[in-house]
């Protein structure tokens, strides 16, 4: 069962906005299974409650799962402010409301999952869940074997935080710079970048050959597909399930500590 706030059920089926939603809700104007619901953040599954709003049913979009190949100049957001090329530009084309899951940096390009499953979406975020992303950086000088270790076991960044264990090795040295390929399990704000220059070589290029498992081999800078079953699979299987799994436990903590 995928649950989700009832006012993003109703924003994503285009009715209202997010806020709109809320202003919905407080005002007695929407009902779940025939009861009215005044209670924001009130969880719901789109595919098994009926949400009605004034009497009209919201009818939840089909699950769409995409990977995407996140050219460089792009941010992965839904809008920009400072007016760049955006997310918008390509999920505006699917006939889903599609977001990212998680972000790549406006220079960075590689494999971004698309989707509306929130459910999936927060599986595949959760820090605990631990999903390896795997790079290819291209680091300002010749990186020495101290330096490549110190990025393997953790570096201190700016803000105070120690990374956890990467995996690295080199692949190649060029022009007197260091490329590198690191796998990652989890996903801090422009974290190689920052593991960089903690070791004193500046990240010159960043590219994400895959993410839990998916690469966008085959597609070029701007391309996207729909995601393969047997892809989709691994990741509910991997992910999903133990997710789900450990919130229905805590959950169930959570009572059995409020009864008590």
């Amino acid at each position: 069962m995928a649950l989700e706030r009832l006012q993003k059920v109703i924003a994503r089926a285009g009715i209202a906005s997010r806020r709109q939603a809320e202003e919905l809700i407080a005002a007695g104007r929407v009902r779940v299974n025939g009861r009215i619901t005044t209670e924001l953040g009130t969880q719901v599954d789109p595919r098994r409650d009926k949400v009605e709003v004034d009497g009209r049913r919201v009818v939840a979009e089909k699950p769409a799962y995409y990977v995407f190949h996140k050219p460089r100049g792009m941010v992965s957001t839904l809008s920009d402010p400072e007016g760049r090329p955006c997310l918008a530009e390509v999920v505006g084309r699917l006939p889903e409301a599609v977001h990212a899951i998680g972000r790549l940096d406006f220079n960075t390009s590689g494999v971004l999952l698309l989707t509306n499953d929130g459910a999936l979406t927060e599986a595949l975020l959760r820090p605990t869940t631990k999903v390896p992303k795997v790079y290819v950086a291209k680091l300002q000088g010749l990186v020495d074997v101290p330096a490549l270790d110190a990025l393997r076991k953790g570096v201190e960044l700016d803000d105070g935080y120690v990374t956890r264990p990467a995996q690295l090795f080199v692949e190649r040295t060029e022009d007197r710079n260091t490329w590198i390929q690191i796998t990652l399990t989890e996903g801090k704000n422009r974290q190689i970048h920052r593991m960089g220059d903690a070791v004193g070589h500046r990240v010159m290029r960043l590219v994400r050959l895959s993410f839990a498992g998916i690469t966008a081999e085959g597609l070029r800078p701007g391309q996207l597909r729909p995601m393969k079953k047997t892809e989709l699979e691994k990741l509910e299987e991997r992910y999903l399930k133990p997710h789900r799994y450990r919130k229905a436990t805590r959950a169930a903590k959570a009572a059995r500590e409020r009864t008590k």
